[in-house]
């Protein structure tokens, strides 16, 4: 098998690593993608996709293949034992350009995201190739595989481990995987040609069994019930109890024929680090979640995006390699953060006793007839927002509650000069933007300052509220190379602009993160405060 030199080595064709070695390829990075196994397991783990993961398969072409195959907008019912509804969660906002919760086939994506990759020339993806040797110096990393063709080497300048829970990356680095293992056990159960026309999940949250149901693309339905701690896991599992179980939901029909049922234990486990030198975690390997918030490979999303314009911008040459430290400070605490969330989750599907389930039901049915704390709930206004304070951010600490600094910028749908519609995002591109809503950013940046952008690749986008605003004697052909007008038509940033002082204007990342917010005048300061991260 012949050996392989990289710009990046990524160990893992999951979701997490084959979401990455398409950021990459994308960008023009040279990739080896390395997969143990041969084939895509034929069966979902994960189920939800959420609008940020959308957002990131937008840059690289494969959103709305995702979600013409998925569920969109799927709600979410809490029940109690007795089937009486606790709370009901269908979020209609679209802060990020999409919808915010989906129901997807797993098989289906990882399928897409590697058929993908055959359009990258410089992305080597090899199957049946189980990495079992890591070193690294100040030069590089060097990775052994072994496949069916013999054993082979891969030399890169950094490496990516998304090779999952037991990952091998996160082994040979030494690094602990901290948290813990619940003691009780899970049946997931999933069946195919399914009968029950119920478009939502449903959680029944019980002192007895905790169980919920979630409806797939394709026919699939999942199902997972809690195993009392005094049943036996292979009891259980038994076909004839999956039956019983099902049966319930099918009182008047057969059971749908059953994919699978499988026993799993929930962990909450983050990795003490996310990167050792020239290598760094992504997705499971770097960190475990119940599946009670569907967040678990979400998280992964986040990771790797953050990751990819780092390294791409390291690789090519426009920033320095010690921005990649920022990996760690930046997604470490929030993947924590969503474990903890789930967790809690998870914590509420199970009521002590009979009387605690009924006294928790009669709160949220009380809570809902409060207007705010409904549209809390309904909203799905309680998932955590990552929100950067450390790493390439400028004052992030020092801005009041309300900015935006260190959180995800919205992404509305915007109108070109030109009358073409467009997402917010397609016309930013994955490079640096300045964007300016009401004041004139480009007036803003000195000589200097702009071509250290031009460097970095970056833009000025002008968004406008509405093309009333826009200057006749202004077209695309008018304005300087490097900055662009758009209309703000559907009035998506208005709460933006209400909110926040007339003048702001923000330095956006790559990966859609805000690193800055200031006054027009302040801008040439600011932007080069944050040019000096990538620069030293």
């Amino acid at each position: 098998m012949e050996d392989l030199d990289c710009d990046v080595a990524v160990v893992g064709a999951g979701p997490a690593g084959a979401v990455l070695a398409n950021l990459l390829g994308h960008a023009g990075v040279s990739v080896a993608l390395l997969e143990a196994r041969k084939t895509v397991i034929g069966h979902p783990r994960a189920v939800g996709i959420d609008d940020e993961a959308v957002r990131t398969l937008q840059s690289v072409g494969l959103a709305q293949v995702v979600l013409d195959n998925s569920l969109q907008n799927a709600p979410i019912r809490y029940h109690d034992s007795r089937g009486h509804v606790l709370a009901h969660v269908a979020p209609s906002a679209r802060p990020y350009g999409w919808p915010r919760r989906n129901l997807f086939y797993q098989p289906f994506l990882e399928e897409r995201l590697h058929e993908h990759l055959a359009g990258y020339p410089d992305v080597v993806f090899r199957t049946g190739a189980e990495v079992t040797a890591l070193s690294q110096d100040s030069g590089g990393v060097r990775l052994r595989a072994r496949a069916d063709d013999g054993e082979f080497d891969v030399r890169a300048r950094y490496a990516v481990g998304a090779d999952g829970g037991r990952s091998f990356v996160r082994g040979a680095l030494g690094v602990e995987l901290l948290g813990d293992t619940a003691p009780v056990k899970w049946l997931v159960v999933d069946v195919e040609k399914d009968t029950w026309h119920a478009p939502y999940s449903a959680v029944y949250t019980s002192a007895f069994r905790p169980c919920m149901t979630i409806p797939l693309p394709f026919g699939y339905r999942r199902f997972e019930f809690q195993i009392r701690e005094e049943e036996d896991p292979a009891a259980i599992s038994d076909p004839a109890s999956v039956q019983r179980l099902l049966k319930r939901f099918y009182p008047d029909s057969p059971v749908p024929p059953v994919v699978r049922g499988d026993v799993y234990w929930h962990h909450s486990r983050t990795a003490a680090t996310f990167g050792v030198g020239r290598v760094f975690l992504a997705g499971d390997a770097a960190h475990l979640q119940p599946p009670f918030f569907g967040q678990g490979m979400n998280s992964g999303f986040r990771d790797v995006t953050n990751l990819a314009w780092k390294l791409t911008s390291v690789v090519g040459g426009r920033a320095k390699p010690g921005i990649l430290a920022s990996y760690d400070s930046e997604r470490r605490h929030n993947a924590a953060e969503m474990v903890r969330f789930a967790t809690r989750m998870g914590r509420m599907y199970k009521a002590r006793s009979v009387l605690t389930e009924r006294v928790r039901s009669r709160f949220f049915v009380g809570v809902q007839r409060i207007p705010g704390a409904r549209d809390y709930i309904l909203q799905m206004k309680y998932k955590p927002v990552p929100r950067y304070t450390d790493g390439l951010v400028v004052g992030a600490r020092d801005v009041d509650k309300g900015s935006l600094v260190g959180r995800a910028f919205p992404q509305p749908p915007v109108r070109t000069a030109a009358g073409e519609s467009a997402r917010l995002d397609d016309v930013l591109g994955p490079r640096v933007a300045v964007v300016g809503l009401v004041s004139d950013a480009a007036s803003g940046i000195s000589a200097g300052t702009a071509e250290r952008l031009r460097t970095h690749g970056g833009v000025v986008v002008q968004v406008r509220p509405a093309r009333v605003y826009r200057r006749e004697s202004a077209s695309a052909t008018d304005l300087p190379a490097e900055q662009v007008e758009v209309f703000d038509v559907d009035g998506g940033l208005r709460d933006l602009l209400l909110a926040r002082p007339a003048d702001e204007v923000y330095v956006v990342r790559p990966d859609r993160y805000v690193a800055a917010a200031c006054r027009a005048a302040d801008l040439d300061r600011v932007l080069g405060a944050f040019l000096a991260l990538l620069e030293s």
